[in-house]
């Protein structure tokens, strides 16, 4: 294992001590309860098995086999999850060749930000991840499973499910994909497409076609963001039936891998292989997760989504962690935004599995962890086949299948990671720096300061921004408005940079790999609503993006600085952030939320 690396782990350890040995304390606690249903009153089991039948009910009773509850996002809305619909049943089935039985325990909301982008229920979708977790701490919260299936695929839900399993640390639980969408229009046309759009060269109707043809079927989109990341950092921490993540929803393997989910968790049930979550997912499995994500250029999201997975495990990482993974950890994939390759070709190049072969093998992360399959990571590093109506898992070759999309760790895209941290004295945020080209890595421009997005493309629309500039987007923090994706400002952006001006943004809200290749500053913290630096900055300031060497500053004379106030959001714009779809429900966890960096969590 690389020294680097170790040490960073080790330096995890010491922080997480009191936090994870309380967390290790709770679940030890429930492991030394009396289990099963004869710990209930009478009342309480005949109301949780009313409606099973009677053959179920005589197993629960009488043999007390292991009782698994299902969680599900699945709803029709979500592309992704829509193939959820016949999950259970399957579940089901399997569990009865096995003697187990299997409820569903209930269902979490699921929110797609590419609906939402723009529109006023974005400004829910971060706060969604809480609300999954705690969705799923309800469901669980009956108290008569013996292990759990969560089915959830996209950039809260999993996430959410994770931290909610979490707070049951001692139930086995595995997690069911349900794989990408075929692949449609290819993202490069797409980009094109939006960008004449906002130029107004193209018009509505050619839009919708362009989209309907890259968003058109059951399954996740295809571009590497924060869903499948998602994908990518379940299979690096042995939560998924290994190879799980990114085989399309209609191939016949799906059910097939989905059964053998039910088989791993009846196993970790017993005696001599029993792994509840919240033992498994310890300190070396979280850095198993960063360095995949640092490895694969995946979503800045989960910068701040893990931070909060971590915590609720009682463990405690911060961006300074994932900056000293990155500096040693190589870029091993180049998909979409950080390349022209969808999920589909990174599969078929080799995918997560090669990925993790080549970090284990290149000494980048732990092998030997707990995982759901029983046999550590280096499960993971092999492909599954079907032979004989038979699942097997055959090594990977020695080289990619296309060295354009997937390498190995001898010969990496890039020495460090596809994230960065930037600090200075407008504080710290991150740059998916594997999307940027080289020559935009350093920025130096005035600054042209806008309070909301709708601002920014009504001064494009007007002609306004023809020019070289760096867009400062603030009080879009998880306190001003629940930290809306500003997916919708990349069009204008992607127009002005391919006309030769050189611009970036700098915000305090997200924008994961929709920034796609502007130089985007984005998490920053402080938030503006918290006082933050960045409510100093006035339109005409010098502002320094260097994502060479990670710095991020406002070029101003540190006495002017100093003695010069903080703008305030008005206080209509903070009714309006606070109002309308449901928002005035989200009033106190605005208020609650920590910081990006420490994970935007509602619930500590």
């Amino acid at each position: 294992m690389k020294q680097s690396h170790i040490e960073v782990t080790e330096r995890i350890i010491e922080r997480s001590r009191p936090t994870r040995k309380a967390y290790l304390q709770r679940i030890d606690d429930y492991l030394n309860r009396e289990k099963g249903p004869d710990r209930l009153g009478c009342a309480n089991v005949a109301h949780a098995f009313a409606a099973m039948p009677q053959n179920d009910k005589f197993k629960i009773y009488a043999e007390k086999p292991p009782h698994i509850g299902i969680v599900t996002a699945y709803n029709e809305m979500l592309s992704a999850h829509q193939p959820y619909v016949n999950y259970p049943d399957i579940i089901r089935d399997e569990a009865r060749k096995h003697g187990a039985t299997v409820q569903v325990a209930g269902g979490v909301p699921a929110m797609c930000d590419g609906i939402t982008q723009g529109e006023p229920g974005m400004e829910l979708s971060l706060f969604s991840r809480d609300t999954i977790a705690m969705s799923t701490a309800v469901a669980l919260s009956h108290d008569v499973f013996d292990a759990s299936l969560l089915l959830g695929v996209c950039d809260k839900i999993v996430p959410g499910l994770l931290i909610g399993a979490l707070h049951f640390g001692h139930l086995p639980c595995v997690f069911v994909p349900a794989g990408p969408m075929s692949t449609g229009i290819d993202n490069t046309s797409k980009s094109k497409v939006r960008e004449q759009y906002a130029q107004g060269l193209v018009g509505r109707e050619e839009l919708l076609a362009s989209e309907s043809a890259a968003y058109h079927g059951a399954g996740t989109c295809t571009f590497y963001g924060t869903a499948n990341s998602n994908q990518m950092l379940l299979e690096a921490m042995g939560l998924h039936v290994p190879g799980a993540a990114f085989i399309h929803p209609h191939d016949g393997m799906r059910e097939d891998l989905t059964r053998e989910a039910v088989r791993m968790v009846l196993q970790n049930t017993q005696k001599n292989r029993f792994v509840p979550i919240g033992r498994l997912v310890d300190e070396h499995v979280i850095v198993n997760a960063m360095v995949a994500l640092l490895a694969t250029g995946g979503s800045t999201n989960h910068l701040i989504h893990w931070v909060a997975v971590a915590r609720a495990a009682g463990i405690v990482i911060d961006w300074t962690d994932f900056h000293y993974l990155a500096r040693s950890t190589p870029l091993l994939a180049s998909v979409y935004p950080n390349g022209k390759a969808d999920v589909n070709e990174f599969q078929e190049a080799g995918g997560p599995g090669f990925v993790i072969r080549e970090l284990i093998e290149g000494g980048y992360m732990y092998p030997d962890v707990y995982t759901v399959s029983g046999g550590g990571m280096r499960d993971y590093g092999k492909k599954p086949e079907k032979q004989a109506d038979k699942l097997v898992w055959k090594d990977y070759p020695a080289e990619s299948g296309d060295e354009t999309i997937v390498r190995t760790a001898a010969h990496p895209f890039n020495e460090s990671g596809g994230l960065r941290l930037l600090k200075g004295n407008l504080g710290r945020s991150v740059i998916k720096i594997s999307a940027v080209p080289e020559d935009r890595h350093i920025i130096e421009a005035p600054a042209i300061v806008f309070d909301a997005q709708e601002e920014l493309l009504a001064a494009f629309d007007r002609g306004e921004l023809e020019k070289d500039f760096i867009a400062v987007v603030r009080f879009q923090g998880p306190k001003a408005n629940g930290m809306p994706e500003l997916h919708k400002l990349t069009p204008p952006l992607a127009v002005l940079q391919n006309k030769g001006f050189r611009v970036a943004i700098v915000t305090d809200g997200r924008m994961s790999g929709a920034s796609g290749k502007i130089p985007a500053a984005i998490h920053l913290s402080p938030e503006a609503s918290a006082g933050g630096p960045i409510a100093k900055i006035r339109s005409g300031d010098i502002i320094r993006l260097n994502g060479t060497v990670g710095q991020l500053n406002v070029l101003v004379d540190e006495d002017t600085w100093a003695e010069r106030e903080t703008e305030e959001l008005s206080d209509a714009k903070r009714h309006h952030n606070a109002h309308g779809l449901g928002r005035e429900l989200f009033g106190g966890m605005r208020r609650n939320v920590l910081s990006a960096e420490e994970g935007a969590i509602t619930w500590l």
